[in-house]
């Protein structure tokens, strides 16, 4: 079996709402069995989780994930090929601290095994870079692969139903948001530099191809005036062996010219479609900018909400304590008229006695 688990424990299980990315929707009607899984195959780690036959959790654990402990009961992480937000509630405290040390450890592993994964390719790539000379050499970005669809049973783990940790509200987006905004600053980073490199190489190539042309036209200028020597020396030239010998060097020479033309002109053509790849780039790069300001306004919006929340939270305690207040002083006053009603029922008691 290429997957076998190796740590599993039990929680509550739920997914951010997808419409309103806000609220906690519940996977899972009772705790169930959360396990981590290696796959030895592809050396990757797995969090998988069964309500039954259905998976509520497919999550392929990646250096970039973070898993944040948002109460003490609660935890979550953003799965980014998903597209969601997983959220657990444990039993006690205790249990979110194991697996989000579990998840540190495993993340870290991950880690190791991309940048093992990626000295290989270096490593591979290496003869086919240094035979292609002087030629411009794109970046290699690497992408994990995903978990398939089909999985393997788990084994369940034997507890009692514990009590359910509610999710706190309100905890996620700026979590989700800074996730995705890092993300698109790295990927725009990259890019800046990959534009910087080809811009340099297309000024180069640019000064190149007008060189090339110069001497392009040099070249057919020598052509031509050899062409015409050449008739003359056929036409008033009295030794004809003379003549053909020295023909015969000079179409030498026009051959030379020809495949140095040839060859030049394919410099020009492989020149172009250079030039095409750094537009394509230039394209990317304006339109993960555009990307980023729209990550950034809605990062904005979401400040936005949660200060207002945090304003009608204080004015709710205010309106807590005012009322905590009114029902204090109703208390003592009730307190007192109980007190005189007790005296009077005495004294009643001690007027009906003497009478």
């Amino acid at each position: 079996f290429r997957e076998q688990p190796i740590f599993s424990t039990r929680a509550h299980v739920f997914q951010i709402d997808p419409n309103t990315k806000k609220n906690w929707v519940p996977t899972s009607k009772h705790a169930v069995t959360v396990s981590y899984f290696y796959d030895s195959t592809r050396n990757v780690y797995r969090i998988i989780s069964l309500d039954g036959s259905k998976a509520i959790i497919n999550s392929t654990i990646t250096p970039n994930m973070t898993f944040t402990k948002t109460s003490q009961k609660f935890g979550q992480w953003a799965d980014s090929r998903a597209n969601t937000v997983y959220g657990l509630g444990f039993s006690s405290e205790h249990h979110l601290s194991k697996f989000a040390e579990k998840f540190q450890e495993f993340k870290e592993a991950a880690r190791i095994a991309k940048e093992k994964s990626h000295e290989k390719m270096e490593l591979t790539s290496t003869p086919s870079q240094e035979s292609a000379g002087g030629d411009i050499q794109s970046p290699l970005t690497p992408e994990s692969i995903n978990g398939t669809d089909d999985e393997r049973a788990m084994p369940e783990v034997t507890q009692n139903s514990e009590p359910r940790a509610e999710p706190t509200q309100n905890a996620l987006p700026f979590t989700h948001s800074s996730t995705i905004s890092k993300h698109w600053e790295a990927e725009l980073a990259t890019l800046k530099g990959n534009n910087a490199k080809l811009t340099a190489a297309l000024l180069e190539s640019t000064a190149n191809v007008k060189q090339w042309k110069q001497q392009l036209a040099a070249y057919q200028e020598e052509a031509e005036r050899l062409h015409k020597r050449v008739t003359e020396l056929e036409c008033v030239s009295s030794q004809a062996n003379e003549v053909h010998t020295h023909k015969t060097e000079l179409n030498q020479t026009i051959q030379e010219l020809e495949s140095t033309l040839k060859k030049k002109e394919e410099e020009i053509e492989r020149l172009k479609q250079e030039i095409d790849s750094a537009r394509e780039l230039q394209a990317q790069r304006d339109s993960l900018t555009q990307k980023l300001q729209e990550v950034e306004i809605r990062n904005k919006d979401l400040e936005g909400q949660l200060s207002d929340l945090e304003q009608r939270l204080e004015k709710s305690q205010n309106e807590q304590e005012a009322f905590r207040n009114n029902l204090k002083t109703l208390l003592e006053i009730l307190d007192g008229k109980i007190f005189e009603l007790t005296e009077l029922r005495d004294n009643l008691a001690k007027l009906i006695e003497c009478s």
